[in-house]
Order: C-alpha cells, then sequence, then structure tokens
C-alpha cells in the first residue's frame, strides 16, 4: 500500500464502508428530526453522516427531499456553522461534485488556491477526473478547462490542462524499452543542459502510467545521482515547480503525498481547514488506511493524535471518525510501512547531494577599499549600516578575513572591537558571527552553549553533530585559543552522565571517513537490532559505539539495513526506549544521517515558530551554514513547512538584523 499505489482490487483501504442495515428513509427522519425546533443536535447528525458512505448519503439525501420537500444539504447549511458545517456539506456532496465545488471555490475571487487544484488534479485517476470535468459542468454550467486557462499561466497551465484530459496510460502499461530512454531524457531536459525543457517534464510526467514511471524515477536515480524530485528543485521554480512535485509524489505513493499535505495543514501557525477537510472527506473511502499509515511512519506521530491536537468540538469529533484509529498504540510496522522505510533509506544512500551556500566570494574584491568604507562608515558621529551590511553579507568568510587583516595593516585598529562598539543587539552578535571565521565562530557558539546557569543541550548537539572531523579540530583549537581551557574539559564539567560521554566522544573529531562496507554495515544493523531487547544501559552503549563513530554513509545503509532485521522503525525506538539529552542527540545523528539540510530546516523552523524568537539558533544556523548548504536547507524548509525561510525571516525579525539574515538566506523560493 505504502509503497504502491496499486491497492489490489479485493483488498478496502477506507475507514468508512457500507452501513450493513441501511435505511434511507429512517435516517433521513433522524437528521430531520435532529435540526427540529431549537439548535440542533450535531452530535446524531455527525454520527449518523459518518457512518453511511458517500453512496448510502445519496439516498438519504433522495429519500429527504422526498419526505419532506427539502434538500437536505440547504438544511445542513442553514443549521451549522464554521467548518463543521464545512465538513458535513462536504461529506454529503458526490466526490466528483465535492471535488468540483473545491475547485471553483479556488478559482474564484481575487487569489488562485494554486495548492488545492496541484492536489486534486495530480492525485485523481482518470476516472474520476472525467467525472469531475462532467460534475463542474453540470454544477456550474461552465467549461472547467477554459476557467483553469483563464486562470493560470505559463507551463504550471500547460501542465495543469495535460492533467485535466485524463488520459495518464492505465497502470499495466509500462514498455520495458522506453524506461531508460524516458530517464535519459528526462536528464537531458535538466540537469544536463543550461536552462530546462519544461516540454519534455510535462509530456512524460504527464502521460507515462504510474508504474512506468517508477521504474524511470529508480532508472533517473542512477544516471543523475540524485533523485528526480532534487532535480526538479534545482531545475524548476514556483507553482510549476510545485506543480511538478506533487505528481512525482503521488506517483512514487499516493498515500505518502497525502499524509505530507495533512501534516503541513496541521503544523505550523493556525491549521489550514480547508485541505484538512477535503483530504479526510476525499479519501476516507479510498486509502485512509494507507494514508494513517504513511503518516506515522514519516512523523513519528499517529495521524489521530495530530487531529487530536488540533481541532476541537463536533469538528474534531467528526474529523477522528474519517480516521478511524490512532495508530501510535504499534510500534512494529507493518509490511507495506517497512517496505517504504527501506525504499527512504535507499534513496537517501544513493543520492549525491549538490550541496550549495548562499554565500559567494565577491567578484571584484579589494581587500584595502572594503577597509576603508568600512572605516568611514564608523568614523563620527552616528553608524551607516547599510554600508556595513551590504560590505559584510557580498564577501565570503575568506575575504572578510583579509579584510580583518588589511584593517589593521592600514589603520591600525581591531575590526572586530569597532564593530562591537557601533553595533548593537542582534544586529552586533550576526555581523561579528560573520566576521569570525568559522572555527572561531562554531567555538564562540560552545562556549555560549555552556555559560551562565542553564546549557543550551540543542546548541552542543547542533554543532557537535553536523560538524565534520576537520571542522571540529578547528573548533577545539579555536577554542583552546580564545578561552584558555580545552573544549573536551569544559564538556566535562558543564554535563553529565551518558550525554556528556556522547558529546565528548563527537568532540574528538574522530568519525570515520570513506565509504560502506557492506559485511560491516550489516554487522552493525544486527547489532543495533539485538540491542533493541537488551536492558536500556546495554542498548544505549550500543547505539552510542555506533553512531558517535560510524561514517554517514556508512550509518544510511546501516539504518536501511536495521528495518529488514528488526522490522522496526529507528527513529520510533530512539522515542520510545531513551529520554533526554540523551535521546536529542541520538536523533539529531539519526536525522543527520537521513538528510543534514531537513535537520537544520527544522531547527530553524523551531528557533521561530512560537513565542519568541531564539536569536542565537537562528544567528548560529544562518552564519555557519551560509557558504555550505543554506540553498539545500531552503529548499527543505519550503518543502516541509509549506512556507519559505524568507517568509518566515521576514516576519520574525525586523530591522537592519532583517535585513541581514534576508540578504544571507538569498532568496524567496
Amino acid at each position: 500500500s505504502c509503497h504502491k499505489n496499486k491497492s489490489s482490487r479485493t483488498e478496502f483501504r477506507g475507514t468508512i464502508a457500507d452501513q450493513p442495515d441501511f435505511d434511507a428513509g429512517s435516517d433521513a427522519e433522524a437528521l430531520y428530526n435532529a435540526m427540529k425546533g431549537f439548535g440542533s443536535d450535531k452530535e446524531a447528525i455527525l454520527d449518523l453522516i459518518t457512518s453511511r458512505s458517500n453512496a448510502q448519503r445519496q439516498e438519504i439525501r433522495a429519500a429527504y427531499k422526498s419526505q419532506y420537500g427539502k434538500d437536505l444539504i440547504d438544511d445542513l447549511k442553514y443549521e451549522l456553522t464554521g467548518k463543521f458545517e464545512r465538513l458535513i456539506v462536504g461529506l454529503m456532496r458526490p466526490p466528483a461534485y465535492h471535488d468540483a465545488k473545491e475547485i471553483k471555490d479556488a478559482i474564484k475571487g481575487a487569489g488562485t488556491d494554486e495548492k488545492c487544484l496541484i492536489e486534486i488534479l495530480t492525485s485523481r485517476t482518470n476516472e474520476q477526473i472525467h467525472n469531475l470535468v462532467a460534475a463542474y459542468k453540470d454544477a456550474y454550467g461552465r467549461d472547467l478547462e477554459e476557467d483553469v486557462i483563464g486562470d493560470t499561466s505559463g507551463h504550471f497551465k500547460k501542465m495543469l490542462i495535460v492533467l485535466l484530459q485524463g488520459t495518464r496510460e492505465e497502470d499495466d502499461v509500462v514498455s520495458e524499452d522506453l524506461v531508460e530512454q524516458d530517464a535519459q531524457d528526462l536528464y537531458d531536459a535538466g540537469e544536463a543542459q543550461w536552462g530546462t525543457d519544461e516540454a519534455k517534464f510535462i509530456m512524460l510526467l504527464g502521460n507515462r502510467s504510474v508504474t512506468h514511471l517508477q521504474l524511470v524515477f529508480d532508472e533517473y536515480q542512477k544516471i543523475a545521482e540524485s533523485s528526480i524530485e532534487d532535480s526538479i528543485k534545482s531545475e524548476l521554480s514556483g507553482d510549476f515547480e510545485r506543480l511538478m512535485l506533487a505528481v512525482v509524489q503521488c506517483i512514487r505513493s499516493k498515500p505518502m503525498y497525502f499524509a505530507k499535505r495533512l501534516y503541513k495543514s496541521m503544523k505550523g501557525l493556525g491549521t489550514a481547514d480547508n485541505t484538512l477537510i477535503r483530504i479526510m472527506v476525499s479519501r476516507s473511502e479510498i486509502d485512509m488506511l494507507d494514508i494513517r499509515e504513511c503518516f506515522r511512519l514519516r512523523y513519528e506521530k499517529s495521524l489521530y493524535n495530530m487531529i487530536q491536537d488540533d481541532t476541537s468540538g463536533e469538528y474534531k469529533r467528526t474529523l477522528l471518525n474519517l480516521c478511524g484509529g490512532d495508530d501510535d498504540i504499534a510500534g512494529e510496522f507493518f509490511p507495506e510501512a517497512a517496505q517504504i522505510a527501506y525504499k527512504m533509506w535507499e534513496i537517501s544512500a544513493m543520492t549525491k547531494v549538490q550541496l550549495r551556500g548562499t554565500v559567494r566570494p565577491y567578484q571584484n574584491f579589494d581587500p584595502a577599499s572594503d577597509a576603508q568604507a568600512l572605516r568611514k562608515a564608523m568614523k563620527g558621529f552616528g553608524t551607516d549600516e547599510d554600508t556595513i551590511i551590504d560590505i559584510v553579507t557580498h564577501r565570503s568568510n575568506a575575504q572578510r578575513q583579509e579584510i580583518r587583516q588589511t584593517f589593521k595593516s592600514l589603520l591600525g585598529r581591531e575590526l572586530m572591537a569597532d564593530l562591537k562598539s557601533e553595533l548593537s543587539k542582534n544586529l552586533e552578535r550576526l555581523i561579528l558571527g560573520l566576521m569570525m571565521t568559522p572555527a572561531e565562530f562554531d567555538a564562540k557558539m560552545m562556549k555560549k552553549a555552556m555559560e551562565g546557569a542553564g546549557t543550551d543541550e540543542h546548541s552542543l548537539i547542533e554543532i557537535l553533530v553536523t560538524r565534520s572531523n576537520q571542522e571540529i579540530q578547528e573548533m577545539c583549537s579555536a577554542y583552546q585559543n580564545a578561552y584558555k581551557k580545552s573544549l573536551e574539559d569544559a564538556i566535562a564539567s558543564d554535563t553529565s552522565g551518558k550525554f556528556k560521554r556522547i558529546l565528548i566522544s563527537l568532540a574528538q573529531g574522530a568519525r570515520e571517513e570513506g565509504p560502506v562496507d557492506m559485511a560491516r554495515a550489516l554487522e552493525d544493523a544486527q547489532v543495533l537490532a539485538d540491542a533493541c531487547n537488551a536492558d536500556s544501559d546495554d542498548m544505549e552503549d550500543k547505539f552510542m559505539s555506533i553512531l558517535c563513530t560510524r561514517s554517514f554513509p556508512h550509518l544510511r545503509k546501516v539504518f536501511q539495513e536495521f528495518v529488514r532485521c528488526s522490522n522496526k522503525d529507528f527513529e520510533q525506538i530512539i522515542k520510545k526506549e531513551m529520554s533526554g539529552d540523551f535521546k536529542n542527540a541520538m536523533f539529531a545523528i539519526v536525522r543527520s544521517v537521513k538528510n543534514q539540510p531537513s535537520y537544520f530546516a527544522d531547527r530553524l523552523y523551531k528557533a521561530m515558530k512560537g513565542l519568541g524568537t531564539d536569536d542565537r539558533a537562528l544567528i548560529r544556523i544562518m552564519v555557519s551554514r551560509s557558504e555550505i548548504d543554506l540553498f539545500n536547507i531552503r529548499k527543505e524548509f519550503k518543502e516541509t513547512h509549506d512556507a519559505t525561510l524568507h517568509e518566515f525571516i521576514q516576519g520574525d525579525t525586523s530591522g537592519d538584523y532583517r535585513k541581514t539574515l534576508l540578504i544571507i538566506c538569498g532568496g524567496e523560493d
């Protein structure tokens, strides 16, 4: 299920099925009575409607009209309000009419809801698309294709029109000889040239069968050494990028696509109720069980729990009825989920990610004139922040070190001291952070994390887990230099127990390097699988000895094989069996091994969501990743949070500090 879109025709994977002893007439009467008089019996309404299939609801609607001469949907709209009304009315419409209404709402009015268009048109079968087009015509007397054309433009529009034809080849169509050719064509259309041949992407991704494209994506991965998703992210942009990613995700696994959409609808600021309602309504009789499984696999939390924490009242109760059950109780994988987990690690192991920073060396670099300009900006009364920001953010770190030296040689002054006395607060911290060498900056961040009353364990973990051996060794000598004490001693006196042992192990900067040793990876996976049944002390030792010493590529393979050895989810085990800082450190290692830019994106998100901003974390990550992988972090941020890093910084900071962060961020995505 999770890894295949084709559920065998026999097995039903929805949560809402026909009610066995169904009587449309008495249901119509029950609903009529629930709405009679003053105030309506909402519980009775929701319980009845969520325990009948859509086909049965249509019969109830017909019976209601013939018994009472009124339209049931009109009455429900009159009696109910808000999200609850939208949800119940959505359940009462036939699926094609529900889709039609959603699309109508998405394109009427001032702005278009592109995400809704994308979700519906990429995830429906040919038959569902044909029914939708007919329902739209019937309900609104308009041609859906014309309305979409009138409301969209460019490649985005072309691809939507292709999808609206509902002419994708059926699933049993796989042209073996075409698989390699298609993969090569996609590669040539994107990665292999300047400028992208979008027409090729549209034609292939819009017409080939699902099974065929799954094979093409595997083949593509071999040729490009990166996934088709990564290529789309780097080649395309805007709504077209979002649409093509959705197409690819639906081809890989519709349930996983919906799990991601549901997660995004509830995570973040406020709940995107329209998305939540639309998916719960439209998948309840198709693949809700698979979606639940994928959800737990991807997010370490059941869909049921997420809905429970995020909604309230009758609205919540209706959604939970559609969801059908709580998967948090189980710890093992269902067989399908185990396969998709295995595949996830496999893709992560095969992908060679092109890491990209956002700050590059300045072409016409002249340290002397930069030094003079900086001095001028700070001389006399008032400070010219714009000049300082402009110079510092548009030079690479190596160039900034030359400016520091030249400043001293020409002016006999200490640039850092001057900046410190001219700037203040977050802007000062940010600019000084950019001016330090990476090793000095890391050392300072480690010091800050251990200063004062409380220790910022998350910072310690983040720095020690994500730096290379060389970066760690350089940080250690910078620390010794600046604070006349070894970093290891500082850690030892500031932390304790197993957590202290992990940090000291990582601070050695002695993680193995080099390629995967397959035999040893299998051995390590088995050791970890066996450790899961040992007592917790022993288990923690075993986990630590492998996670803190093996290379990241090696660990990817270990985690992949672990799924096979244990049929368990590695992250779930850490969550369940461990606690406190030790757990957080282990978790950070697994997240970084899986996808380091995504780990940083998550840390940035946590730094800015909620009340108040964790400026230290924000500055630390923006500064330290700006020349390494901030571009990739931005892409991951957008994919996971449905908002861009740029938007988050914009909404969360202000003034020159914000201006500087946005320049480093480097783009709006």
